[in-house]
């Protein structure tokens, strides 16, 4: 933070780094709105951006109630980051219950926006509070910020014909052009969502646009705030940018690869929490030779992706932890028939229903091992939202040359999170067309004749003259495909199924490694743990530790370089949002004494959290080395 320079407005502007807010309410006070629209304003502004959306599980919790609160974090830099941040800076509360539940993250001396007017007896006793936090003076080591929302609103949207319901509705417009004014942002991106979303509803649109500028205005004239602050924008490559979610990201990028493939796209999916937007969204690409079908139940999803992917198309599927689980028999189905297969899970807090709008890495062994017998299958993650986009053509790159499924593992964190994207130009993106096996006039196709690099399987599509052949559950006969009971031959396709995943590890890319080659501590992560982590790392290396940090994209199979490299550090710590799945893996695979560090929350990792750990590895060392 720089000294404060005189502003062009009442008080001073304050130049800041980085600035991390959580607009936190009821789930209906429209706290996601809200967040967005910051969000995509931002973005726009030029500042690299991270979020962290915090969804109840209900759908509809009682208002006012601790589990009702909704909220939404924003980290936004003048420089690089790589998380939503630790703990907010500024908490805007809409009521007591968003107060209760966030206050604890605030750090020491924040800001806290309040709207005064929910703050009556029936919501205060709904939160817990014997007393009313704005006066009994417990906000004392807090910047507290009174201002009566809802009053407000009512005064401004006065003659417009709307109950009050649907004036109080527009309460988180007023908030959000607070915010807008406090930190320099532009009014005219959410005037333009305004007006496009709330066309033929001119009424509605006035409220909520006389709402924002009532926000804008209190901030401007007000004597509360004595400061406005400034945050540059952030010098990123050049390119063109949007802002991006990882669910958007993965659609996207399902799209791509369909054209990069030269081949339609089918997805077959169940709704389900974090996983319904991309079917959503993929839904929308008609035009594109996208299908999608929103089925009847998890099974019958597969079932038709399934199907799809025999008649010739790119079938895919999408779900969450308890839908993996009733897609196994499915999924071992396209194991033994060898066809190319994409199933996303995006992972949520568990196990059965758990806890449907928190992030978790729980399902990586029922990806790798949930299906009856040896039926092994290749596993990727993405570890940015950004990333979602080329780790889901990965997927398909991978499922499509060597002929087998593929499971895509998100989370909810990276599934809503956003963060700006750096739309690539397609014609540098390299083909992943495969051709279908030719038609043939000579008797005796063989469907198991493999190539012999991949050992994949020649895809030949129904009706494709001369290439008739055996479909089904029951195992084949090497080469000729029939029916066969044969235990050698049993013996020998379990030993090329698992040949066959094992090879596509000799298309990986070299596994980066962020800091020096050898060291005392390698910090090893997967899927949305790597904000964390590389933050983590790089605030040890600033203070001259020698750790460094390797986030694994393929984890099944794992990288061949994977080993010479987690032998080249003394110690070795995986942060994982589970149980230690990935180090149990790991430790044995490659008989690594690697330390877990595990945290099942339902929350992200906080880099301070990871930080300490590897301090404690690191001191530890130093003590036994005395």
């Amino acid at each position: 933070m720089t000294t404060p320079e005189s502003g062009a407005q009442h008080g001073t502007v304050t130049e800041l780094d980085r600035v991390t807010i959580r607009f936190a309410g009821d789930s209906g006070d429209g706290m996601q709105l809200t967040g967005s629209q910051f969000t995509a304003t931002t973005a726009l502004f030029g500042n690299d951006v991270s979020t962290l959306p915090d969804y109840p599980a209900e759908i509809r919790a009682p208002a006012g109630s601790l589990p009702g609160v909704s909220g939404f974090q924003i980290s936004f830099s003048s420089g690089d980051i790589h998380t939503p941040g630790d703990r907010p800076d500024v908490l805007v509360a809409m009521n007591p219950a968003a107060l209760k539940v966030n206050l604890g993250d605030l750090v020491p001396g924040g800001a806290i926006i309040v709207n005064t007017d929910a703050f009556n007896e029936i919501n205060l006793r709904k939160a817990g509070f014997t007393e009313d936090p704005l006066k009994n003076q417990s906000l004392q080591g807090f910047n507290l910020y009174e201002i009566p929302m809802s009053t407000m609103v009512a005064g401004v949207c006065e003659g417009l014909g709307l109950s009050s319901k649907q004036v109080e509705l527009t309460k988180n417009f007023f908030a959000l052009g607070v915010m807008f004014w406090l930190y320099e942002r532009s009014m005219a991106g959410t005037e333009k969502w305004i007006a496009e979303k709330f066309a033929g509803k001119d009424a509605i649109a006035e409220a909520n646009r006389r709402a924002l500028h009532a926000g804008y205005a209190f901030g401007e004239t007000t004597e509360i705030f004595h400061t406005h602050y400034r945050v540059a924008a952030a010098h990123l490559p050049p390119g063109t940018y949007r802002n991006i979610t990882g669910n958007e990201a993965t659609a996207l990028g399902f799209v791509m690869a369909s054209k990069l493939a030269e081949r339609d796209l089918f997805l077959a999916s169940y709704p389900i929490t974090p996983a319904s937007d991309i079917l959503h969204q993929l839904s929308s690409y008609k035009h594109l030779g996208i299908k999608t079908v929103q089925s009847e139940d998890e099974i019958a999803a597969i079932g038709a992706a399934v199907g799809a992917a025999y008649g010739g198309a790119m079938g895919m599927t999408t779900t969450s932890g308890p839908g993996m689980a009733l897609k196994a028999e499915m999924l071992g189905l396209a194991v033994m028939v060898e066809l190319p297969l994409v199933v996303v899970d995006v992972q949520r807090a568990g196990p059965s229903t758990g806890m449907p709008t928190k992030t978790e890495q729980g399902d990586l062994l029922m990806s790798m091992f949930g299906r009856n017998s040896d039926s092994p299958i290749p596993v990727v993650a993405p570890a940015t939202p950004a990333e979602c986009f080329t780790m889901a053509i990965e997927a398909w790159r991978i499922a499509l040359h060597h002929m087998t499924p593929v499971v895509f593992l998100s989370d909810a964190f990276l599934a809503t999170g956003a963060e700006p994207w750096s739309i690539p130009n397609v014609a540098d993106l390299p083909s992943i067309k495969v051709e279908n096996a030719p038609a043939s006039d000579k008797p005796g196709f063989r469907p198991y004749q493999r190539d012999p690099e991949t050992l994949a399987r020649p895809w030949a599509v129904p009706g494709t003259p001369g290439l008739e052949h055996r479909i089904g559950g029951l195992e084949k006969l090497d080469e000729l495909g029939t029916v066969s009971y044969d235990p050698d031959n049993h013996h020998r396709m379990n030993l090329l199924r698992a040949e066959k995943v094992a090879r596509v590890a000799r298309d990986f890319p070299p596994t980066e490694l962020f800091g020096e080659t050898t060291g005392d501590l390698l910090i090893l992560g997967w899927g949305s743990t790597y904000g964390s982590i590389r933050s983590a790392v790089e605030r040890l290396q600033a203070r001259g530790k020698r750790v460094s940090h390797a986030h694994l994209r393929y984890l099944n199979p794992l990288p061949t370089d994977l080993e010479a490299m987690l032998k080249n550090f003394k110690h070795v710590l995986m942060p994982e949002l589970n149980a230690g799945q990935l180090r149990m893996l790991i430790r044995a695979k490659y008989l690594v004494d690697a330390v877990g560090f595990n945290l099942v929350r339902g929350k992200p990792f906080q880099i301070g959290e990871i930080e300490a750990k590897a301090e404690s590895i690191l001191g530890e060392s130093v003590e036994a080395a005395k």
